[in-house]
């Protein structure tokens, strides 16, 4: 695991995939790595499915949509991290893996992938178009430290994220498509509350980026935003599409303590836990 002496310049880019266009969605990522980076970022991360929007109405449609980890059109996704060595991107797509799609994220840096995680938890009709994938959160060091992968619905299940923190993530990445819904005047996003909580019980930071633009008559939360390891959200994008970026010192996940002799991790009592740890 590395980790820079400075601190690290973490950004969430909230954009809005057309349906279906690859090509075009591509391009949009493309142009947004360049523009985050330009503006400084070391880590970037975008939408789940930022390649192809996500509201499919046959398996055949998200098939048509999905591309592999080594289709030609990612290099100019690598040509834009490489204008500041040493950046990395997590980003959402429709992956096709032989006879199968998976909704997954790739991690990768100015030199090509770095590795790709596969959506464990389907939400909803997402189970109709994707086969679940099935290996832990992914982990990748890099210059900045230990990412951590994982996509949207996986984050509410508490038992996932911790493995992430016990496999020493820094910073745990969330491309999400979090549809609206509402809720009372003056409450925030409920997923953006799980990021917090998230964050604080497992003192690690977390980046995830939303989507914007309705697709379909679905409208979404647009609620991309940056959460330190204590819990606190540091930077979000609002309405509409946009970059936030918030400078972290990712090396402060790694600290477990609490007050004087209290410890996240050391106090945990798996022995007492039952079927949850096995």
């Amino acid at each position: 695991m590395t980790a820079t002496s400075r601190p690290t310049r973490v950004c969430v880019a909230q954009v809005g995939p057309d349906l279906g266009r690859v090509d075009e969605n591509c391009a949009l990522v493309a142009a947004t790595l360049s523009e985050a980076v330009a503006a400084g970022a070391d880590v970037v991360v975008l939408p789940e499915l930022a390649t192809c929007g996500y509201v499919f109405t046959s398996a055949e449609q998200a098939r048509q949509a999905a591309i592999s980890v080594d289709d030609p059109r990612l290099e100019a996704w690598s040509r834009a991290l490489a204008q500041r060595p040493g950046s990395v991107a997590v980003v959402g797509f429709a992956e096709l893996h032989g006879d199968r799609v998976f909704n997954s994220a790739l991690v990768l840096d100015g030199t090509g992938v770095l590795g790709t995680y596969r959506k464990v938890h389907l939400w909803d009709r997402e189970r109709l178009w994707f086969s679940p994938g099935e290996e832990p959160p992914l982990l990748v060091d890099t210059a900045h430290g230990r990412l951590g992968v994982m996509i949207c619905y996986d984050m509410e299940f508490p038992e996932w994220t911790r493995l992430a923190a016990l496999g020493g993530a820094d910073l745990l990445t969330l491309p999400t498509n979090w549809p609206h819904f509402p809720r009372p005047e003056g409450e925030r996003v409920a997923e953006v509350g799980i990021a917090q909580a998230t964050a604080r019980m497992n003192h690690m930071a977390i980046a995830f980026a939303d989507r914007s633009r309705d697709e379909s008559g679905v409208a979404w939360s647009m609620a991309s935003g940056i959460v330190d390891a204590d819990g606190w959200l540091r930077a979000s994008v609002g309405e509409g599409a946009g970059l936030a970026t918030a400078e972290l010192d990712l090396a402060a996940s790694r600290d477990k303590s609490q007050g004087t002799v209290t410890d996240l991790f050391g106090d945990r009592r798996p022995d007492l836990y039952g079927g949850l740890v096995r």
